[in-house]
């Protein structure tokens, strides 16, 4: 009898994290490197079938994007390293197509971007939608052979510098109620693939 599909929620904040009780949720911390690290110990640790990255995201002005909007994650991008050659370090890390369209099909209102991971809150300027763990827990997952997607929800203009009017706690809402939604569809999809 095949095992039953474990899914590994990983979220930098508790605020973000959501995980129904019957997967394992881990806090990677905030930043690039905390999230890598942090992955790839839980990936060493739990052996999951899929790893599911949530979190709160800032979209450029352009985009306009709403508070609690959900962004799912074409690809994850990191783009701190500037225009060191592409030969020196991996920058860019797609999802499998197959959980990508699993987490559309379960988040139907959703849009799909490219998401920019940088260290520093506004260091994303060629992405529409900016993060701080992406990069770091997709591409972990990815030099240890587990496929990974990220989906965030909006709380912020980059360009607002005044974090008083980011909408920290719509954000937070938007992403743990669609949680539950994202493990229930991957565990569906990782059953029948």
């Amino acid at each position: 009898m095949p095992h039953a599909p474990r899914i590994l929620v990983i979220a930098a904040t508790g605020r973000e994290l959501a995980a129904p009780a019957h997967t394992v949720g881990v806090l990677c911390g905030v930043g690039p490197v905390e999230a890598a690290a942090a992955t790839t110990a839980a990936i060493a640790e739990h052996r999951p079938t899929l790893v599911l990255h949530v979190g709160i995201a800032g979209a450029h002005r352009t985009e306009q994007l709403s508070a609690g909007t959900l962004v799912i994650g074409s690809r994850a991008e990191y783009v701190d390293l500037g225009e060191l050659p592409a030969a020196w370090a991996s920058r860019v890390v797609v999802p499998p197509m197959a959980i990508l369209h699993a987490v559309q099909r379960a988040l139907p209102l959703a849009i799909t971007r490219p998401i920019g991971t940088s260290a520093r809150v506004g260091g994303t300027t060629a992405c529409p939608v900016e993060a701080m763990e992406g990069f770091g827990v997709l591409r972990a997952a990815e030099r240890l052979g587990v496929p990974a997607i990220e989906v965030r929800a909006i709380s912020n203009d980059i360009e607002e510098v005044d974090r008083t009017r980011w909408a920290f706690d719509t954000a937070f809402t938007a992403i743990t109620a669609a949680t539950p939604h994202l493990v229930s569809a991957l565990e569906d999809y990782a059953a029948h693939a």
